[in-house]
């Protein structure tokens, strides 16, 4: 749509990250107490103002009024009453537009004439609405575990007290019930159930249950934010660490999810995120981990492609043009630019030198800076098929990294499931739903598919 691109800070997501559905009645549809026009005018009449933090064009959440970063500032449209500022820049590519008249200079050296300012505030308005809605529709729809209608916290626990109750355990009224319901609708369970019953969720599931199918369960019944916090101290603490684990979940957060991940972690384990890094890690791969730890990536959609260019140049000279590494711009670049930017940069290092990013990656590094460097690209590249490649690597060959396949199939259920799925039976040539079912069994196993959500 020309050079017009969402704000990703105009779509609020839910709490733990995962996007909310479209409202009932789609964009644009007028509230009870407002006037039929929305936000555009009626006829002969101005450009109502909105009331309300954050709502107010084209104001920051909580500013009413303040320019929108990264937008073009809106005239005012009374040339005797000062606006925003100046008028407008011109938009990168598109020729000025011409004087409707001629006494008057175009858009570019004053006040925008009323009509098409008006024209100009509904079209980026008509824009930012079709933009969010395709964003919430195409975000929403890609996990596998959604909202059960009609769930009713007190019938809920109901059912898992009854599984839990007298002798034995009924396996299958746990898997139904949590294999159905969302993350939103599992946790609050917890209240509930010690309300209703006066004891503790999980120290009666801890109880009946065990094995693998038990640790399923309890991520099952963590927030996103807990169990990312609760993986990343598993990962650190005691012999070892699990190196693939810190760099898969701090790659493919958003800053919004790893800000509440470090809260969380700061909470439940009296240490910072940052601290625990520091003291179980060295060197470079340590730098590389607090820099994704500080969750300061540039979230910005927008591409300079001139900058992708210097930036493709950058790295090029920090590792293949060069004698020996310069590991902090790998670094700094990769830690710190946007997405889609890098992208871009990838895309452009492969036209200047003839070799792939990874490729480069694997002959300046090694070890554990090597595979976190790698896991940064492939996440970036294409965040669903590097998970896929995870939990194909989980299960392939003799055992099963189970903790790391309950972990993925946990978190990812609810934000790209579907897209894994794909990526897996393009690369692997088998459904994820065929190799969970060839490499786990019993309780474990039904519940794995249920959140996998179906075959390929």
């Amino acid at each position: 749509m020309g050079g017009f691109t969402p704000n990703p800070s105009m779509f609020p997501q839910a709490p733990g990250g995962y996007p909310p559905a479209p409202q009932p009645g789609g964009y644009g549809a007028p509230s009870p107490n407002q006037q039929p026009y929305g936000l555009y005018p009626q006829p002969g009449g101005t450009m109502p103002q909105p009331q309300g933090p954050g709502m107010g064009y084209p104001g920051q959440a909580g500013q009413p009024g303040q320019p929108m970063p990264g937008y073009p500032r809106a005239p005012s449209p009374n040339p005797s009453m000062p606006g925003y500022g100046a008028a407008p820049a011109p938009m990168p590519g598109y020729p000025k537009a011409p004087s409707p008249n001629p006494s008057m200079p175009s858009y570019g050296g004053g006040a925008m004439p009323v009509a098409p300012a008006l024209q100009f505030v509904c079209v980026y308005v008509l824009i930012l609405l079709h933009f969010s809605y395709l964003t919430q529709c195409i975000r929403g729809f890609r996990g596998s575990i959604k909202d059960f209608p009609g769930a009713d916290p007190l019938k809920d626990v109901e059912v898992l007290r009854k599984a839990m109750k007298g002798f034995g355990t009924d396996e299958q009224a746990i898997i139904d019930l949590l294999g159905s319901r969302s993350n939103k609708q599992r946790v609050p369970l917890l209240r509930t159930f010690k309300t209703a019953y006066g004891k503790d969720l999980i120290k009666d599931l801890h109880s009946e249950l065990s094995g693998d199918f038990r640790k399923l369960v309890m991520a099952m019944l963590k927030t996103p934010a807990e169990l990312d916090a609760y993986e990343l101290n598993s990962a650190i603490k005691g012999a070892g660490t699990d190196e693939a684990c810190l760099i898969e979940i701090l790659s493919s957060r958003s800053n919004a999810e790893i800000k509440e991940i470090t809260s969380v972690y700061k909470r439940e384990y009296k240490k910072s995120l940052e601290d625990a890094i520091s003291g179980d890690t060295s060197g470079h791969f340590r730098r590389l981990l607090i820099s994704l730890a500080q969750g300061n990536r540039d979230e910005r959609e927008t591409v300079d492609i001139a900058l992708a260019k210097q930036d493709a140049q950058a790295l090029y000279a920090a590792g293949e043009n060069k004698l020996g590494t310069d590991e902090s711009k790998f670094n700094a670049i990769l830690c710190a630019r946007s997405k889609p930017h890098l992208r871009a940069v990838f895309h452009e290092y492969q036209q200047m030198c003839g070799r792939d990013i990874e490729k480069s990656i694997g002959r300046e590094m090694s070890g554990d800076l090597e595979s976190g460097m790698l896991a940064v690209v492939k996440c970036i590249k294409n965040t669903p098929a590097y998970f896929a490649e995870r939990l194909y690597k989980a299960m392939k060959g003799a055992g099963t990294k189970d903790k790391t396949l309950i972990r993925i199939m946990v978190s990812r259920s609810e934000v790209d499931m579907l897209d894994i799925r794909q990526e897996y039976m393009k690369n692997y040539g088998k459904s994820l739903y065929t190799h969970i079912s060839g490499d786990t069994s019993g309780d474990y196993k039904k519940l794995l598919l249920k959140l996998c959500g179906g075959s390929d």
